[in-house]
């Protein structure tokens, strides 16, 4: 296990090549564990390749005066280092379908999986840990129902549930309130806030300004595979850089903590 202080993730000039294409180039970042933050940009900035190069899913090139550490390592065991991290994104939403419960998907959560396989063995204490982590999220009722028959927002608050159930102590979230409707993304945002204060670390990618809840005291602005701006909410949240990242003139408005760009 990581020193409990050591920083959640230090990238150093990370270069990170996706087929023909370089998706983050001299990338530097340092999120602290339990840190709050917002990493916003539009399509195609390679903000979820960096979540995926967190969670060991893409890898950067090896080159001089280039280095990662997770949790103050830089090589891991991936199935020792998936618990510390809960992982809610749309490649997940897309392979949970079918006839799997939201029990079964809860669970699924201690083997890195998106359902529960014949050589999986299940153990009480995990069983009950599914049932605190629905019961946490308001979900119960979800327990015996399909995914083919729950709501996208339903969906949703299941894979939340299943990020929680091993007790992480830092939640990526990728674009969390896509395909949501406007009731579900509201219950979504409170979810979120709801865990922030609770201490967990939040490290959300987004292109929607709505889903930097207020606990959120730190925004990353990324374009083209680079970060362009990194500080407080208040001094990056402005119309200026914005306009900037988004290529387009924008107006903000802010309202009980929350930021609306249009």
């Amino acid at each position: 296990m990581a020193p409990s202080s050591a920083p959640l993730l230090d990238l150093r000039n990370i270069r990170v090549i996706r087929g023909d294409n370089i998706v983050l180039d001299d990338f530097s970042l340092v999120i602290q564990a339990g840190e709050h933050v917002a990493i916003l940009g539009p399509n195609g900035c390679g903000k979820s390749t960096l979540v995926k190069t967190i969670t060991r899913e893409c890898y950067p090139v090896v080159r001089d005066g280039s280095s990662m550490t997770i949790f103050g390592q830089d090589r891991w065991d991936v199935f020792k280092l998936r618990p510390m991290l809960g992982i809610v994104s749309n490649d997940l939403m897309t392979a949970c379908t079918g006839d799997m419960t939201g029990y079964d998907i809860v669970l699924s959560g201690f083997f890195s999986a998106t359902r529960i396989y014949p050589n999986h063995e299940i153990h009480p204490d995990q069983k009950q840990a599914a049932e605190v982590a629905l019961a946490q999220l308001q979900i119960s009722h979800l327990s015996s129902r399909e995914v083919r028959e729950m709501s996208s927002g339903e969906a949703r608050r299941v894979l939340i549930a299943r990020a929680l159930v091993h007790h992480p102590s830092t939640l990526l979230f990728d674009e969390p309130s896509n395909s949501l409707d406007f009731s579900a993304r509201h219950s979504l945002r409170q979810t979120m806030s709801l865990l922030a204060k609770s201490g967990i670390g939040i490290v959300m990618v987004t292109h929607d300004l709505a889903d930097i809840v207020p606990e959120v005291e730190r925004v990353v602005l990324m374009s083209k595979g680079k970060i362009v701006a990194d500080g407080r909410k208040e001094e990056i949240l402005k119309p200026q850089l914005l306009s900037s990242l988004f290529e387009i003139p924008v107006e903000i408005a802010q309202k009980n903590g929350y930021y609306h760009l249009w």
